[in-house]
Parts: structure tokens; C-alpha cells; sequence
């Protein structure tokens, strides 16, 4: 979100799925300006073309008069709290996917800010998440009939969600399954070896300045679409629980297929029902045609996805991983989690379904003293919740 000196917002919103951002880390590159290992030497933060550093200099290319118009830069839920509070500030685990923040000194890295050309004057100071930003503004609490306290929390959803994972051990591999799954674990200190950068892990910060270590895979945001376009073919969508039924039913009878889920041609295809006929047509596979084998090839091609990204994480961390826990809607998916325990071969824990609401609470429970540590309020979350085990077959 762009502001001017009154600020006012500039220019609308663009959804991250928007084409305007393909092909600029390549230009960056051709040019000489910001070759990726660079880049990820600094922030440690897995290609995507969305980040935040791509979307501004999409803009500089674009429509260079509204990124001179500006005199601050806030992320939606950053522009949120200003809203709230009236005061401008940055929340690290959010500020850090932008892949403009040093991933050692957990601030703006002035020097690719710099190097992008970007005018480095509109970002606002970093605040950790547990830190308190203040109170509502006068106008504000008055129209809502109340004051209140504004609290930073892991703003980032996946920042929050990682919170809430109930993990048995330190060994454990961490899964927020939605419309993006984001496999990883939970470090200490950031890895932005040459090796890291090839298989596209990121480091995006955490609570406490500990590091979300993971891949984004395309997630559920696959089978969504497959039940949104099944519904405009029929007239009415099928429920969650017909497509894992079907799916099951075809798995039965025999039916295998399985592309790669993290291809750029399932971000945002025209289509994703021609896109999997067509993936699987090119590799020799049997084609999908119905529901319950759309679904079936979308579940089990995550399942295979999340198996070779657990398998990168034992290579690049050299830690033997016990589990894979999964927080988030996608939990509730039985079938899915099953299949990922026979893919990757350890136990699979899901649940709780709310991660990013709970880890959220969490961070405003620390504040406030209802829990000690973070790992105190984990331990709440471990008994509060219905956790369900899958045991590989």
C-alpha cells in the first residue's frame, strides 16, 4: 500500500496472481542489476514472483509517477494499524517476504533497496511482533464505543499459524496447509547457502526473530479451483467431502496420476482442469476426466510434492525429521494427510485447523502475561485441541 504526504492511498490494489510481475527477476538479471544468488545472499527469501521487491519494480517500470508520489509504503495489515493507531510502522515477519530485509540484521537492507533503484525514504521502521504499538485513536475508539490496546502479532499469516503448530519434538516438520502449503521448519539462524537458494527455501522471520525455514508449494489453492470450475459446469459445486469421496472411489479403481505442483502453470491458468489434462497428457500419464480423478491427481500430487520437499530439508539441514504437523484448513482433509504420511514416511499430527487465528491470540496472550514462553502457550494449544495421527501405511 502506497501513501502520498496527506496520506492518501495510490493506485488500486493488484492481486499477487497478476501477470505484471512475470519475467522482472529475469530483466533484473539480464540487465546486471540484481543477480538471484545476490539477492537471496541478502534476505534469504525464496523466489516468488509476487515479493514485494518485484511488485515495485514492476511499478517503477510501469507507472513510475505513482511510486515517485509516494512517501510511505505499508503492508495491508500494517495500513490496518495506522488506521487503528495513527502510527506507521512495518511488522518484521511480514516486512521480511518483501526479500527486502537482511536476513542477518532483520532490517531493510538499504543496500539492494539502493541497487533496485527504489526510493528507500518510504519504508517505515521494523517492529517485532509482542511489541505494543500503541492505543486506538480518539476517533476511532469513539465510533466503536470502546479504547483498546493495539498489539503487534505475527502479522504474516504464515507467521502466526507456525506459531500454533503443537509439535511433539524439535525434529518436527512444520505444514500450514490452505491455499498455499508452506512446508519447513522452524530455525534459529537463517541457511542462505548457494544450495538453499537452487531449491527455492526461504527464510521469512518469526516471533522472537526465529526463521520460517520452507518452501511454498501451490497448495489447495489446485483442488479450489478444480471445485470452482466443476461448479460452473454443473450449476452447484461440490462439497469438500464429495470431492475426497470420489477421489477415493477412483484411487480404488485404480486410477494414478501425479504432476508437479509447484509448476508455474497451475499459479493462475485459465483453466486448472485443462492444465492438469494437460500436464498429464505431456508426461505420458492416464488423464483425468472426472471429478474424483481431478481430485485425486491434486491430492496426491501434493503429497508427493510435500515428500520431496521433506526429503530437500534433511539434505540442506542435515536433521533427521521425525513428523509432519499440519495446522489449517487443510487439515481437515483426511485423505490428504493420510497420503502424505505414506509419501513421506513418518507420522502426520493435523489439527489445529485455526492456526493463523490461534497464533495470532497467542502473541497477544504472552503480551499480556497469560503465558510465560512461547513454548508455554504451545503446550496450551497441544491440549486444547483435538490432535489427529496418521501413521504411514
Amino acid at each position: 500500500m502506497l501513501l502520498d504526504e496527506n496520506d492518501r492511498r495510490i493506485g488500486e490494489c493488484v492481486g499477487y496472481r497478476d501477470p505484471r510481475t512475470d519475467g522482472v527477476r529475469d530483466a533484473l538479471e539480464l540487465a546486471g542489476i540484481l543477480p538471484f544468488d545476490e539477492h537471496y545472499a541478502h534476505t534469504g527469501i525464496q523466489y516468488q514472483q509476487f515479493n514485494t521487491a518485484y511488485q515495485l519494480c514492476a511499478l517503477r517500470r510501469e507507472n513510475r509517477g505513482q511510486l515517485d508520489a509516494a512517501d510511505s509504503l505499508l503492508m495491508v495489515p500494517d495500513y490496518l494499524n495506522w488506521v487503528l493507531t495513527g502510527r506507521k510502522v512495518q511488522e518484521y515477519t511480514n516486512a521480511s517476504t518483501t526479500a527486502l530485509v537482511n536476513a542477518q540484521t532483520c532490517d531493510w537492507d538499504d543496500a539492494l533497496i539502493d541497487r533496485l533503484n527504489l526510493p528507500w525514504d518510504v519504508f517505515q521502521p521494523i517492529f517485532m511482533p509482542g511489541e505494543r504499538l500503541g492505543r486506538l485513536r480518539p476517533e476511532v475508539a469513539e465510533r466503536v464505543g470502546f479504547d483498546a490496546e493495539v498489539v503487534l502479532v505475527a502479522s504474516h499469516d504464515t507467521g502466526s499459524a507456525w506459531l500454533a503448530v503443537p509439535a511433539r519434538d524439535e525434529r518436527a516438520v512444520y505444514l500450514s496447509s490452505g491455499t498455499w502449503s508452506l512446508v519447513g521448519v522452524e530455525n534459529r539462524e537463517p541457511i542462505c547457502t548457494l544450495e538453499s537458494a537452487a531449491a527455492n527455501f526461504t527464510n521469512e522471520g518469526g516471533y522472537e526473530r526465529r526463521y520460517r525455514y520452507l518452501k511454498n508449494i501451490m497448495g489447495l489453492w489446485m483442488i479450489q479451483s478444480v471445485r470452482r470450475e466443476l461448479g460452473e459446469a454443473t450449476g452447484t459445486a461440490p462439497s469438500w467431502d464429495e470431492l475426497v469421496r470420489a477421489a477415493e472411489e477412483v484411487r480404488a479403481a485404480g486410477f494414478r496420476a501425479v504432476v508437479d505442483a509447484d509448476s508455474p502453470e497451475f499459479l493462475a491458468p485459465a483453466s486448472m482442469l485443462a492444465a492438469l489434462r494437460e500436464a498429464c497428457e505431456r508426461s505420458g500419464q492416464s488423464v483425468p476426466s472426472t471429478m474424483g480423478e481431478y481430485a485425486l491427481t491434486v491430492y496426491d500430487s501434493l503429497a508427493a510434492d510435500y515428500a520431496h520437499t521433506v526429503e530437500q530439508l534433511r539434505g540442506l539441514t542435515g536433521v533427521d525429521y521425525t513428523s509432519v504437523n499440519i495446522v489449517g484448513g487443510g487439515s481437515n482433509n483426511g485423505y490428504l494427510n493420510q497420503a502424505t504420511a505414506d509419501a513421506c514416511g513418518l507420522p502426520v499430527y493435523a489439527g489445529p485447523t485455526e492456526g493463523t487465528a490461534l497464533g495470532n491470540l497467542m502473541v497477544q496472550f504472552i503480551y499480556a502475561g497469560e503465558y510465560g514462553s512461547l513454548e508455554e502457550a504451545r503446550a496450551a494449544i497441544k491440549k486444547s485441541f483435538e490432535i489427529r495421527e496418521y501413521l504411514p501405511r
